[in-house]
């Protein structure tokens, strides 16, 4: 008895293990491509972000340690006006234009520009109080820094998650602002003005991990590669605000 001959149909469709064999391949090259985007963006953000730092360290040494320079910038106020309209014009066009802060080399100039402004602001205020507390704020400042920044790359506490929490906080600084600029002209009230400033600093803290764990994308929330410059202004003003307020809190003034 003979066997029949099996034959088999060239047209078949491919089983489903066939037709997924390289889809894990795929998914693991896209994931290490993927990886290895948001280490890219992850090291431009920060080496901007230190360029930006050295500037405003800069500028804040000058205008606090050099005695010609903070007396010429004590008697001409128009210059902390300037930089603040500077500031002001730079921020809008950064955070609303996002076109705008995606276009080399505009968005680079803008953040230059910006950097220079809040740099001038910070060394002007900065000016108005002794150099020790200067120091001192910015050493506390670089501690918070570095501990929010380890916090956010090892924590699995998702800070993004806490917005509400986030806009609570800042409707509670709106309503101190508010109570202050009404109680001031009746006479300053120092236990007011240090919760408004304890209150800024925590707020400014937890935008800081906020921004930081934005920027690393392995939480809920993250940040489009694209967007490097919108990263660095934020985490900029994040520490920028902090030290204003540590200066608010610990800072002492000049004779």
């Amino acid at each position: 008895m003979k066997k029949g001959k099996q034959v088999t149909n060239d047209n078949e469709p491919p089983t489903y293990q066939e037709a997924t064999a390289g889809y894990g391949e795929m998914e693991a090259q896209f994931a290490w491509d993927d990886k290895s985007i948001r280490r890219t963006f992850i090291r431009k953000v920060y080496a901007i972000l230190l360029v930006q730092l050295l500037v405003t360290v800069g500028i804040v040494a000058l205008f606090s340690f050099c005695a010609p320079v903070r007396f010429y910038i004590q008697t001409h106020p128009g210059l902390y006006m300037a930089s603040y309209l500077m500031f002001f014009s730079t921020y809008i066009a950064l955070s609303c234009c996002g076109e705008l802060r995606r276009q080399f080399p505009w968005n680079i100039i803008l953040l230059v520009l910006f950097t220079l402004s809040m740099a001038c602001m910070m060394g002007f205020v900065s000016s108005f109080y002794n150099t020790k507390s200067v120091v001192l704020c910015l050493g506390i400042t670089s501690v918070v820094c570095l501990s929010v920044t380890i916090f956010s790359f090892q924590s699995k506490i998702d800070v993004t998650s806490y917005q509400g929490v986030l806009f609570s906080l800042c409707m509670v600084m709106l309503l101190c602002a508010i109570t202050i600029s009404i109680v001031v002209p009746f006479g300053y009230v120092p236990w007011l003005h240090a919760i408004y400033a304890v209150l800024g600093a925590i707020l400014f803290t937890l935008f800081l991990a906020f921004d930081t764990q934005m920027l690393l994308g392995n939480k809920r929330f993250t940040l489009s590669p694209e967007e490097y410059i919108f990263a660095t202004l934020s985490i900029y003003l994040d520490i920028i605000y902090l030290f204003s307020f540590l200066l608010q809190i610990m800072g002492g003034g000049r004779e």
